[in-house]
């Protein structure tokens, strides 16, 4: 049987990566379309104090390999963040999806119980349960970041719907 852990991160993390990539070639399309410099979308932002583009992409896939690696008790990948193109960041999703990808679902027999410890980007050091760390944080911080990558080109113009926010499901 497939733990309720596995199943509630990996293959919704595999869903809207998908989605966000597919969003993305949309963008690369629009930009060459409409004959536009790419970091008028890549370095867009929502308001002045939030992330551009780029970097919600970046931050949603971090959160995708971190919340995935620590739920399976297994080392969490380090990228670059040097991403400056479409196709880095295409390249870097697909890095993301293969990791998690490879995570046998085995790994998560005990994720809903064990502990998490993070300290997100401040010296407070938090801690979960698997269960809340997945529900409470986890998913809640990919969402944020993916659909407002989406916002951002959608704003901007893409043509982009739900149906490319979601992704193949």
């Amino acid at each position: 049987m497939t733990p309720a852990i596995y199943t509630a991160s990996i293959p919704v993390f595999k869903q809207m990566l998908g989605g966000l990539s597919g969003v993305l070639a949309k963008a690369e399309a629009h930009v060459a379309a409409k004959k536009i410099d790419a970091n008028a979308l890549l370095q867009a932002r929502l308001s002045p104090d939030m992330f551009p583009m780029l970097r919600q992409v970046q931050v949603a896939s971090d959160f995708a390999k971190s919340v995935s690696a620590r739920l399976a008790g297994v080392d969490v990948p380090k990228l670059a963040d040097d991403e400056k193109t479409f196709a880095d960041l295409q390249a870097r999703i697909a890095t993301v999806l293969a990791f998690i990808e490879g995570l046998d679902a085995a790994l998560f027999d005990e994720a809903a119980t064990r502990e998490i410890v993070t300290q997100a980007g401040t010296p407070k050091e938090k801690r979960f349960t698997g269960e809340s760390y997945i529900f409470n944080y986890g998913l809640p911080h990919f969402f944020f970041h993916t659909t407002t990558a989406y916002a951002i080109l959608r704003h901007n113009g893409v043509e982009v719907g739900k149906k490319d926010y979601i992704g193949t499901y």
